[in-house]
């Protein structure tokens, strides 16, 4: 099937299946008898008085309403955790090798079962904190479908498309785009063999479009560019059982029912799945000297209640010009306040050419140094400056946060991809001090 869209962030939006015209009720929401003889259910992702800019909900036009079915009971969690006690912690700078894919001839593992926690922050309980997950899978869900209780989903894919089935619509998302799914909205996946990618998950917060500032109104991730499903439904019997997984507190939970999930006919509001193609970012660089912080590349921000704090950024690391003079080009040497969790989806990383590779990772913690190993430093200290392209054919990206996230043991160990010499990129570091230094006679 062709997927289509309605194009937007956070707008009113409103959409109904073809097959069924007029299935959205006139002027209210909750109708004595609604249209086709649908159930109205509301899906709340804000207080009910949180301000207008902030409240977000949407109404389902349903087959059946999502209550009918069996009481939850607990599932093994797998390499889901949310226990940030269980290792010591770790404030070396940790680089992961590309994540291993499960081989569908040894064991076939969907999207749900390929879920790994690799560090975190926070607890779901209160609300506030962050997860890192990254998936590795090679089946499709089959009659089975999830929900995070939790928080959002922002999902990365990295290896192989989704094809990720909502209450809302069907989204079709490859590497190079992302989506999001929001707290509560139920969702399968489908994949096209061995399929890796990233995950961030918020707690208590949504992601949103940065503030621009001075900026002005245009820039970085433009609001037409997110897509979000149009309404498509089935209206399917599983005698067999439809399982619904729960991710609650932090714990995985199902439960039976025996229809499918995905029977809504209509809906309107602004809550929503949404997607949004990267090449489509809107790049803002330094045109003169320095360099301009990373932020400038931020494509969504959770924000936390600290003014300008996030608990998340998810920002690029895109195909740019850098025209910069005298200035050292590639990212400083840096320590900083915020923990930045990087992956690469494809091509080679300006700052680290080797070593960081597609379907890795390597997480800065707070107040761990980082920056440029030394063949970027030697290079790019002797070299010619002059307009050039930088990461053409590359997309690497960072989860930038203010928690001090803590490394799962699933991280540190059972995943056995550490790199153990990562700290040996910057060993050659020589100091270039000359105490005879004069500057330039002008």
């Amino acid at each position: 099937m062709g997927e289509s869209y309605l194009s937007g962030f956070g707008n009113e939006f409103a959409s109904e299946d073809p097959r069924c015209p007029s299935a959205l009720p006139e002027g209210q929401n909750n109708p004595q008898v609604c249209p086709y003889g649908l159930y109205a259910e509301q899906l709340s992702g804000s207080a009910f008085t949180c301000p207008r800019p902030t409240n977000k909900r949407s109404w389902l036009y349903r087959i059946l309403p999502s209550v009918r079915h069996k009481p939850f009971t607990a599932e093994p969690c797998g390499d889901l955790s949310e226990s940030w006690n269980d290792v010591e912690p770790n404030p070396n700078q940790l680089r992961w090798r590309p994540f291993n894919i499960p081989k569908a001839s040894e064991k076939k593992v969907d999207f749900v079962s390929g879920l790994h926690t690799v560090c975190g922050a926070g607890d779901s309980k209160s609300r506030n904190g962050i997860c890192i997950h990254l998936y590795a899978c090679n089946t499709s869900m089959t009659d089975r479908c999830f929900q995070n209780s939790d928080g959002d989903f922002l999902i990365v894919p990295q290896q192989g498309k989704l094809l990720v089935t909502t209450e809302f619509g069907k989204m079709m998302v490859e590497p190079n785009e992302i989506c999001v799914i929001q707290q509560g909205m139920r969702f399968s996946v489908d994949v096209f063999g061995e399929t890796r990618g990233y995950i961030l998950e918020v707690y208590g917060a949504h992601f949103e479009l940065p503030d621009l500032g001075p900026i002005g109104a245009n820039g970085l991730a433009n609001p037409r560019d997110f897509l979000v499903p149009v309404a498509w439904y089935e209206d399917r019997t599983v005698s067999a059982g439809y399982t619904v997984i729960n991710k609650y507190q932090g714990k995985m939970f199902s439960c039976q029912q025996d229809f499918s999930p995905f029977n809504v006919v209509a809906w309107h509001g602004n809550y929503t799945p949404y997607k949004y193609n990267l090449e489509n970012f809107m790049v803002i660089n330094c045109v003169a000297y320095d360099h301009a912080d990373p932020s400038i590349f931020t494509v969504l921000t959770a924000k936390s209640t600290r003014p300008g704090v996030a608990i998340a950024d998810f920002v690029i690391f895109p195909p740019r010009w850098g025209v910069a003079d005298h200035t050292f080009r590639p990212p400083y040497y840096h320590r900083n306040c915020m923990s930045e969790f990087m992956g690469l989806i494809k091509g080679h990383y300006e700052a680290k050419e080797e070593g960081f590779q597609p379907g890795g990772a390597s997480l800065h913690s707070i107040m761990t140094p980082h920056g440029p190993d030394v063949d970027c430093f030697e290079k790019n200290s002797t070299a010619t400056l002059k307009p050039e392209r930088v990461a053409e054919g590359t997309m690497a990206f960072m989860f930038e946060s203010s928690f001090s996230m803590a490394v799962t043991k699933w991280g540190l160990d059972t995943c056995n991809r550490v790199d153990k010499e990562y700290y040996k990129c910057w060993e050659p570091l020589r100091s270039h001090f000359n105490p005879k230094w004069k500057p330039a006679s002008k």
